[in-house]
């Protein structure tokens, strides 16, 4: 039988319940003690002689009340934990301070297909196949990146965490969790999509072209074969792609995507096949799944295909071939179930027939193709997407959407858009951010300077921007010209709608200083450090980057 004692808190209470337990011969097996409770498991305790037994407890000086418990704080904790380890989906391992398995999971137990028993009591290294693995741990106070390890005759990715002695704040074990490489591909994929997952309704437009754009991407992305989206940068392919495996089969796996162009190759090698322990310098010492593995039975999409390297379309073919692949610096065979998806803005069959492709690396992603068409022939779309973003670039600056004027929109409607929808977004949100009149004029889009850019820059340094150097230069120039305005990092931040920090940081990463703020100038960082007498500030900025690394 098991009592509960709620007491006062009083030194000797504890002794004093003791003697009585003994005084009357009874079998204590566990006693535990809280504050203001102490509980009590007497097995050879009879119904018959609670009532004697609980008026003597209540004699005792400070307890206040006697009642029966149905688990002992230790026993119910061991039950939660049970239930706990029984429903986690992934393999969990706890381990002693010896370096031994106390404790596995349902799912551990599963994947190992042992009993109960199973893995308990033997050593880590041994359960997970790598000698030195608790040496590693232990030196790491359980707190490393993850390791690549094998349990059960499988890869799977291990993440620790420490056990810690409260009072001695002494390493006592740790919690290890085993993941397989599709759950990180799920969290890339998170990280990836920043909002929910958007299928063909994101795809806006009423112009002939984006309907039977819709019309043929919902035929073709039912079809488990590997599709080929073309069209100009910044047409939106990726979104064509995105919509396509929401469409699909593959839905509820991960979709990961690469750019070709904006990797060296060496790089993009690691990113899309993953690397082996200790495969060169630097590595991870446990190894790294690529995104073929981290996909799981998802869709990787492989954007700037055109780009890629002629070692990378070998390696990319022969997986495309038979569905396997190796790591680099790895001897195993592995293999993916996955879709690949690939966009392009070149002319794949020209670069065939200059021998820049491989003929048979088209043929083999080119089963099925879709074609985005260019913006500026979309007609009345380009109001559509305008519209849009306003109403989107007016919540992220929080102010109420301005209207377009009747001059405004035609100049929209007549502008060339090389850069596309991508242009037009940035265009919009510029216009917003930088005008504070309700209506935005031609004069607010600066659409001649937009002009003039396109004419000046080459069409191939357009293509090889990315989005992020985009995105980057935008910042840039929004932050300069506001500055004039706003000269305080304090000031800038209430009128752009972030934190202090924030825009501090930003102006830190452009090199947007206060140096030269009486002469209405800005001192660009890369400029002054190059040419030390380019600006007054250039030796203070230089000592800066010095001592900030």
């Amino acid at each position: 039988m098991q009592l509960r004692l709620i007491t006062e808190d009083r030194l000797g209470i504890t002794h004093e319940v003791l003697q009585l337990i003994a005084a009357r011969q009874l079998d204590l097996a566990t006693m535990e003690m809280g504050l203001h409770n102490i509980y009590l498991n007497v097995p050879d305790l009879r119904p018959e002689e609670r009532a004697e037994v609980e008026a003597a407890l209540l004699a005792v000086p400070g307890v206040k009340r006697v009642e029966a418990a149905q688990l002992m704080p230790g026993e119910a904790r061991r039950l939660q934990l049970d239930v706990l380890l029984g429903t986690l989906p992934q393999p969990v391992l706890v381990i002693g301070s010896d370096g031994r398995v106390a404790m596995a999971s349902a799912a551990a137990r599963r994947a190992e297909g042992a009993g109960e028993a199973g893995c308990i009591g033997r050593s880590i290294d041994d359960v997970l196949g790598r000698e030195g693995l608790w040496r590693e741990l232990m030196e790491s106070g359980a707190r490393t990146g993850e390791h690549e390890v094998t349990y059960a005759g499988s890869a799977w990715v291990l993440d620790a965490s420490p056990l810690i002695d409260p009072g001695t704040r002494r390493l006592t074990g740790a919690v290890l969790t085993l993941q397989d490489a599709s759950w990180l591909g799920e969290q890339v994929a998170r990280l990836q999509r920043k909002r929910p997952p958007e299928g063909f309704e994101a795809l806006l437009g009423d112009s002939q072209s984006m309907r039977q754009l819709r019309a043929r991407a919902q035929r073709v992305a039912v079809v488990d074969a590997p599709l080929m989206i073309l069209g100009e940068t910044g047409t939106g392919k990726e979104l064509v792609a995105r919509a396509c495996h929401e469409a699909s089969a593959r839905r509820s796996a991960p979709f990961l995507a690469l750019n070709a162009a904006a990797l060296p190759e060496s790089l993009a090698e690691s990113e899309l096949f993953g690397y082996a322990p200790g495969a060169f310098s630097g590595a991870q010492r446990g190894g790294k799944p690529g995104l073929l593995e981290m996909a799981g039975s998802g869709t990787v999409f492989l954007d700037e295909i055109g780009e890629m390297s002629p070692y990378l379309q070998t390696k990319l073919l022969r997986f495309l071939n038979d569905g396997t692949f190796r790591r680099i610096g790895g001897d195993r065979e592995l293999r993916a179930d996955v879709r690949i998806l690939s966009a392009t803005h070149r002319d794949l069959e020209s670069m065939v027939e200059r021998a820049e492709f491989r003929e048979d690396l088209y043929y083999r992603l080119n089963v099925l193709n879709l074609h985005v068409a260019p913006l500026r022939e979309r007609g009345d779309d380009i109001l559509m997407l305008a519209e849009h973003f306003l109403a989107r670039a007016s919540q992220q600056v929080r102010r109420r959407v301005p209207r377009l004027t009747p001059a405004a929109r035609q100049a929209l409607r007549e502008a060339p858009w090389p850069g596309n929808v991508r242009q037009l977004q940035n265009v919009i949100f510029r216009a917003v951010t930088l005008t504070e009149s309700q209506s935005l004029d031609v004069a607010d889009l600066g659409l001649h300077s937009e002009r003039r850019r396109s004419a000046v820059a080459p069409p191939d340094e357009m293509v090889a921007q990315t989005w992020a150097d985009a995105m980057a230069g935008f910042e840039r120039d929004l932050l300069v010209r506001l500055y004039d305005q706003y000269p305080s990092s304090r000031k800038l931040a209430v009128r752009l709608g972030l934190s202090h920090a924030a825009v501090a940081k930003r102006l830190r990463r452009y090199g947007i200083s206060t140096v030269a703020r009486g002469r209405g100038a800005v001192v660009d960082t890369a400029t002054a450090l190059a040419e030390p007498s380019a600006s007054p500030g250039a030796s203070h900025l230089r000592r800066a980057a010095s001592k900030n690394g």
